[in-house]
Order: C-alpha cells, then sequence, then structure tokens
C-alpha cells in the first residue's frame, strides 16, 4: 500500500479511535502495527525477527525509555506533589497577598506571581492549577472579582509550566528530538516572563479600566510595614527551591536530573522543617507521581511506537514533500505548522503531539531557507539553534492548547475544585482574553527568534 494512503488511514483511524473513548498510548500502540502491516505484510513484518522493522521499532523505544534525563520527569512531578500537599504554597500566598493587599487586582496578581514561582520550581501545570484553585479562586470570589478575570488569571497562570524552565514538555522535546535541554531551558526562559507578565500587565489594565471587576478589600489599610516584613518567610522556601532546581542548572553545577533530585531533597527538608513531614503526605505525592508517571510512559510508549512505525514506511518523506510541494513560502509553511499544533492541541495531549508530530516537522524547518526564518534574520548566525527556537515555539503553541475547547485540560482541572456553579462554558469563557495574550507571544516568538537567544552560550 502506498504511504498517502496509509497517511490518510492513520489520520482518520487516530481521529476515531480517540472520538470512542480509547487512550492515546493504547490508540497509537495498535496503529503503528498496522501501519507496519499495511506497508510491509505481515509475513515480512514477522520473518525476520531481530532484523526487520519490528526490532528496529524496539531499539528505537528502548533508546527513548532508557535516556538518564527521563528520570527527572517523575522527580519533577514528585517535587510539585509535595509541594501541592504541604504548607509552602499556603505561606507563599498569603506572604504576597499581604503585600499586595492595597493594591486594586491585588489577588489576581499574587495568583500569576505565585503561579510563575511555582512554574519555576516543578515545571508541571496540573497540580498547580488545582492549587490556585483551592487557595486563590475562593479569595477572590469572596472579595466580589469578576468570575471570568478570575478563572483566566488561575488557569493562563498555571498553565506556565509548560513555558519556564525546569518544563517536563521542554523536557520530552529535547528528548525525542535530540536537541540540548540546558539550551532549551535558556531559550525558554525570556518568553516564559514575557508571557507571565503580560498576563500581570492586562489584569493591572482590566483592573484599573474596570474597578468594579476587583474590588479592595476592607481593611487592608491596616496592613503595616512590620506586617509585611514579618510576612516575608513565606517567600524564602519557595525562592529557595527556584534558587536550588534552577541556580544549580544555569550555574553549570549539575544536569538537569540531578537538579531535579536536588529539588525534591530540598523540599523534604524544608517540609521537614516546617513540621508538616508525614507518612501520609509521601505517600499521596508518591501515588501522584506514580498515576502521573505512568500515563506520561504508556503515551510515549505508544507514541513512539507510531512515530517509528511512520517513520520506517516513510511517512515523514511524504509529508515533506507534501508541504513543500504547496509552493508556500517559508513563512507560510511556518504559519500552516503553528495551525496544526493549534488544532492538534485542542484534541490531543502534548505528549502525544510532540512524540507524533515532531519527527515530521523538524526536519522541514531545519531544510527552510533560514535567512527566512524571522524577521531579522537572527538565525543566520546560529544554524543550530533553529531547532531549539522552534521548540519554544512548540511550548508556546501548548500553552494556547491547556486553554482551548474542547479538552483544554486547564478547564477540567479548575472544575474538579470550583464551586458547583461554575460551568465549563463558563470557565471556557474566561480563557479567551488569555488566549489572545498567548497568541500575541507565539508571534513574537515566530517573529522575532532573538527573544529566544538572549541567554544562548
Amino acid at each position: 500500500m502506498d504511504i498517502g494512503t496509509i497517511s490518510l488511514i492513520l489520520l482518520i483511524g487516530l481521529f476515531v479511535l480517540l472520538a470512542i473513548g480509547m487512550p492515546l498510548g493504547f490508540a497509537s500502540g495498535f496503529l503503528a502495527v498496522a501501519v507496519l502491516l499495511m506497508k510491509f505484510g505481515p509475513d515480512l513484518l514477522f520473518r525476520s525477527f531481530g532484523t526487520g522493522p519490528l526490532n528496529i521499532l524496539a531499539q528505537r523505544m528502548y533508546g527513548l525509555m532508557t535516556d538518564y534525563v527521563l528520570i527527572s520527569v517523575p522527580l519533577f512531578i514528585f517535587m510539585a506533589c509535595l509541594m501541592e500537599r504541604s504548607g509552602i504554597a499556603k505561606a507563599m500566598f498569603d506572604s504576597l497577598n499581604i503585600w499586595l493587599s492595597r493594591t486594586r487586582g491585588g489577588i489576581a496578581i499574587v495568583t500569576a506571581i505565585m503561579a510563575i514561582i511555582m512554574a519555576a520550581m516543578s515545571g508541571i501545570i496540573g497540580g498547580e492549577v488545582v492549587l490556585l484553585g483551592l487557595i486563590a479562586l475562593p479569595n477572590m470570589l469572596r472579595l466580589g472579582y469578576n468570575q471570568d478575570l478570575a478563572i483566566g488569571t488561575i488557569c493562563a497562570s498555571g498553565s506556565l509550566g509548560t513555558m519556564i524552565p525546569p518544563s517536563i514538555v521542554l523536557i520530552i522535546y529535547g528528548l525525542v528530538t535530540e536537541t540540548s535541554i540546558h539550551a532549551l531551558f535558556k531559550a525558554a526562559f525570556v518568553p516564559g516572563f514575557i508571557l507571565g507578565g503580560c498576563y500581570i500587565l492586562y489584569i493591572i489594565y482590566r483592573t484599573r479600566r474596570y474597578p468594579d471587576q476587583a474590588p479592595l478589600p476592607e481593611g487592608g489599610d491596616d496592613v503595616t510595614m512590620a506586617d509585611k516584613l514579618r510576612a516575608l518567610p513565606g517567600l524564602i522556601a519557595p525562592l529557595l527551591i527556584v534558587f536550588v532546581v534552577l541556580g544549580s542548572i544555569y550555574g553549570g553545577i549539575t544536569a538537569i536530573t540531578e537538579a531535579a533530585g536536588m529539588g525534591v531533597v530540598a523540599v523534604l527538608i524544608l517540609i521537614t522543617l516546617r513540621g508538616e513531614l508525614s507518612w501520609s503526605l509521601v505517600k499521596e505525592a508518591l501515588m501522584r507521581t506514580w498515576k502521573s508517571t505512568g500515563t506520561i510512559l504508556w503515551i510515549t510508549f505508544g507514541a513512539t511506537a507510531l512515530a517509528g512505525a511512520y517513520t520506517i514506511a516513510g511517512g515523514p518523506t511524504y509529508v515533506a514533500n507534501l508541504i513543500i510541494g504547496t509552493e508556500f513560502p517559508t513563512f507560510g509553511i511556518l504559519l500552516l505548522m503553528m495551525l496544526i499544533f493549534l488544532l492538534l492541541g485542542a484534541v490531543m495531549d502534548w505528549v502525544g503531539i510532540v512524540l507524533l508530530v515532531m519527527p515530521v516537522f523538524l526536519p522541514i524547518v531545519l531544510k527552510l531557507p533560514i535567512d527566512e526564518l524571522g524577521l531579522t534574520g537572527a538565525l543566520v548566525a546560529a544554524p543550530s539553534f533553529v531547532a531549539v527556537w522552534f521548540g519554544i515555539l512548540f511550548c508556546v503553541n501548548m500553552q494556547v492548547s491547556f486553554l482551548s475547547p474542547p479538552f483544554g485540560p486547564a478547564a477540567f482541572y479548575l472544575k474538579s475544585v470550583a464551586p458547583p456553579h461554575i460551568t465549563l462554558p463558563e470557565i471556557f469563557r474566561g480563557f479567551l482574553p488569555f488566549i489572545v495574550l498567548q497568541l500575541f507571544v507565539l508571534a513574537l516568538v515566530l517573529l522575532f527568534p532573538e527573544i529566544t537567544m538572549i541567554f544562548r552560550s
């Protein structure tokens, strides 16, 4: 069977299996075998055991799953779960809230700042959105904040873990594309904080433009400088964790995996010093870590198998010729890729997208005229940086996907802890201004690659 027909069957089959509720990992694994059968037939597929397509596929999966950096994923998840169940995050929120008590929209700004700090500590989003929903949402609703503003702030800010290092999305992207994770972390630093800064500026503008959407709390004038100074210790623990994790990475002291391990140890020590360490806390954190890691690994198994099978069948070459054959200009090809990322992100998990799509798209991008990437030609002097830049573009796309209906995961994370009267349509409505901000930052990174090159060594 020709690769064009196989590609069409594969695309339809993937959406059908996902539509009927089959998990992405199992759907991908099933389609991987189907692709090999359609391309090589059962005889050729199974005849040369140990040297045929199945062996190549097994070697590809083994190489990815035994990569040392992959160990950092469960470590970062475990660190985030420990913080979620301890009082570190709550103390940070209370401390920031005291300092911004007389600022209009202060709790929303505190929520965004807290989300940025937490993203720099752990690099995941699920627990962050839930935690902010438990801590910040009741306070904002109690004070009469606009519901859409509160919802959008929590979910958009809580999704920053995909962009701000140590992002697990960047780790998986680096593993799949064999791109330096250290370089990805450096490149993502500025775009991630630009995105977080855009959220804060939007909150400030909106609350000044519509003061009734963020009433000032009563009694805020009673907060003295002495109260603010007494609240400072609540910021010590999270900032110390950020320093341990990011400081060791950017300072060249440790690699990613070792930094994750140091972060876990730092969190455990801080929890112990706070008198919160217990077997139940550790057990709950471990259970959440095992479940989250297991989900990622199953998707990785299936999606890696499917991507490998499609590569063996000649799929990437077919898609590359198809896209290049459209005779779109370079910028048009990049926009088409961004659109595909956005559409897939609305219906599929980011792990599946990076494993299935990136082996096809990245080789195409690497073959595009480098002087036509971006408006300023900044990448001409650094052709090896193209894969890093494209990885940051992918991460910004995934920021949008976490808020995109119908399956934006941030909405369902928040719904699990939100008051019953807040419906999913209302949650998605609150996302709209923040999606616009995300698309603005996506355009910035697409047009001005030098944003990602500020800390390039």
